[in-house]
């Protein structure tokens, strides 16, 4: 039986919550912080380790989540493939694979979907399997890029993309099962934005393709996921909360 990991980021400073304090990631939906909905998601998947990378008001996040799970320490916030790597020595040597989500926008996501996507990647054992959906407003969002044939081309972030990709409304949420072996060779390799001046996590994509690694894309209901970077949105998806 192969062994899966979790990885969950939570190291950002949240500026456009206007929260100096506390980290985004434990303000409430629902009744309980946010990042409790993903640890609570990956618990009842039996997905272990959980390690979560904290950084920014690293405190609160870990007063909230005390020795449910193990703690890397993101010490400058370079961007998400940073994060995570920072993650890579606390996982144990018996993991294949290890699933990456955000702290702060996992609460939608159905056990089911990540089921989905797990399966998917067993069955069809590719490098990286990811979530996209359909994005209404897909601003802020990285875009997902395909050919004329609708294969998978790559991610393009929202700040690196031209105005070509802007209109693309199929987006990557930020939820990966990654290879252990092909996320350790190569997420060394991943160039800094000329743009943002951090590492992303969506340039393995690119890679594995350029490298003729298989990709896979699951594509999940708008419904399954939320992006929550604002006290408006927030408040937006405290009101979904309540019919779901």
């Amino acid at each position: 039986m192969k062994k899966i990991a979790a990885i969950i980021l939570a190291a950002g400073e949240g500026k456009r919550m206007n929260s100096n304090v506390v980290n985004k990631v434990i303000l409430k939906l629902g009744s309980k912080p946010m990042i409790l909905h993903a640890i609570e998601l990956l618990e009842s998947l039996k997905i272990s380790p959980i390690i979560v990378v904290v950084g920014f008001a690293k405190k609160s996040v870990i007063d909230i989540l005390k020795k449910r799970v193990v703690y890397a320490h993101q010490k400058k916030r370079l961007g998400t493939a940073d994060a995570v790597k920072s993650a890579l020595k606390y996982l144990p040597e018996n993991i294949n694979d290890v699933l990456v989500l955000n702290g702060d926008d996992s609460a939608f996501y159905k056990k089911e979907t990540i089921e989905e996507l797990i399966n998917t990647h067993w069955k069809r054992k590719p490098s990286v399997t990811f979530l996209t959906i359909e994005a209404d407003n897909p601003s802020g969002l990285g875009r997902v890029v395909r050919n004329d044939n609708g294969e998978l081309f790559g991610i393009v972030e929202d700040k690196d993309a031209i105005l070509e990709y802007k209109s693309i409304k199929e987006i990557n949420p930020g939820c990966y099962i990654f290879d252990l072996t092909f996320l350790k060779r190569y997420i060394g390799k991943i160039e800094k934005s000329s743009v943002s001046g951090e590492y992303y996590l969506t340039r393995l994509i690119d890679i594995a393709i350029k490298n003729n690694k298989k990709a896979e894309a699951v594509k999940a209901g708008s419904l399954v996921w939320r992006g929550i970077n604002t006290l408006n949105e927030l408040k937006e998806a405290e009101k979904i909360w309540k019919f779901i």
